[in-house]
């Protein structure tokens, strides 16, 4: 029996794939266009895997492939943590887990001016936002939003920083927020930034709070919804 065709995403979204999975065919859709990101390939009607990852899908036609890698790739309106490595006359040289090191111009930063060149020490953490990044050149990154003005982004003093995933990462930042985070902001009080780029910076005014918080997103990335609020409860019982 022929399948009616229909507008329906994939069955396999939010599912682990890997390369040759066929994740969509064409024929059994309506009339549709749909839009193909990163991992996926076209053949005739069928669109296919090229790289083991989770298989995302946005509406209203968007598919690509999350993976969780440890190697960050950047893209342009990404936000990300760097250490800075080294400080030039006009940019500081900035590494962010990326396949090359980025630049940071003195001048990106809000009322930047040549009279006022912030200082960075060498290993300063910071946050930052990805402005160029095109393959086989070093990516651009600025401390301002959209807009110039200075927002969120800036070095990011006292805390604790550790490495995770991309795919934790994106995570952490999804909306609406996910379930760790919101178990431990009902309970604790800290400050967080995330970076696409597999980086989590955390303060708070205890340590054991700092160590708490660490532990449960560190432990959270292969936990359901309801694990990850059960984790946060088992960690909080432990310091009260």
């Amino acid at each position: 029996m022929e399948s009616e065709p229909s507008n329906s995403p994939s069955s396999l979204i939010d599912q682990i794939v890997v390369p040759g999975d066929v994740v969509l065919d064409l024929s059994t859709m309506a009339d549709q266009t749909i839009k193909l990101g990163s991992g996926l390939r076209q053949d005739g009607d069928t669109i296919s895997a090229m790289k083991a990852g989770k298989l995302r899908f946005t509406k209203p036609n968007k598919y690509w492939i999350e993976s969780s890698q440890k190697r960050y790739v950047p893209c342009v309106g990404d936000t990300v943590l760097g250490i800075v490595v080294d400080s030039r006359a006009d940019n500081f040289i900035v590494d962010i887990k990326g396949p090359a090191l980025a630049f940071l111009p003195v001048l990106a930063f809000e009322g930047g001016t040549k009279r006022n060149v912030p200082k960075f020490q060498v290993g300063t953490l910071i946050y930052v936002r990805v402005v160029k990044a095109n393959t086989g050149m070093n990516p651009e990154l600025s401390c301002m939003d959209a807009n110039g003005k200075a927002a969120e982004f800036g070095p990011l003093k006292d805390g604790y920083m550790f490495e995770s995933s991309t795919g934790l990462a994106r995570m952490l930042l999804s909306s609406p927020t996910c379930p760790v985070l919101e178990a431990l902001g009902k309970n604790l009080s800290f400050e967080i930034a995330i970076g696409l780029n597999g980086r989590v910076w955390v303060n708070a005014d205890s340590p054991a709070t700092v160590i708490l918080v660490a532990n449960a997103i560190m432990k959270s990335e292969s936990l359901s919804a309801a694990q990850q609020k059960i984790l946060v409860e088992r960690l909080l019982k432990r310091v009260q």
